[in-house]
């Protein structure tokens, strides 16, 4: 996510008023936020879920349902998102 310079404070700030809220949500197991190291305008939620459905259910929630709108309004750049997984691991 990119935001103005102005606003990476503010973001920071609510992130980390919100983000046991978002780790309370059934299915989450961590939410990290990154911050780059080149541009301070540009940061990433890292958040570890059970599964995608469970993410999915999230971005349901009245909890999502404020969160989103109140900060897409301070991006600079359309925001994007990744599903990820781990691959080569052994199952133990």
């Amino acid at each position: 996510m990119t935001f103005e310079l102005e606003r990476s404070d503010e973001f920071q700030d609510f992130f980390n008023e919100i983000k046991d809220q978002i780790v309370a949500q059934p299915g989450c197991f961590s939410v990290k936020l990154l911050r780059d190291k080149e541009d301070s305008g540009v940061f990433f939620t890292y958040s570890v879920w059970d599964k995608q459905s469970s993410l999915d259910a999230y971005r349901q929630t009245e909890l999502f349902g404020m969160v989103w709108p109140k900060v897409k309004n301070w991006f600079t750049a359309k925001p994007e998102a990744w599903s990820t997984e781990i691959k080569g691991e052994s199952k133990s």
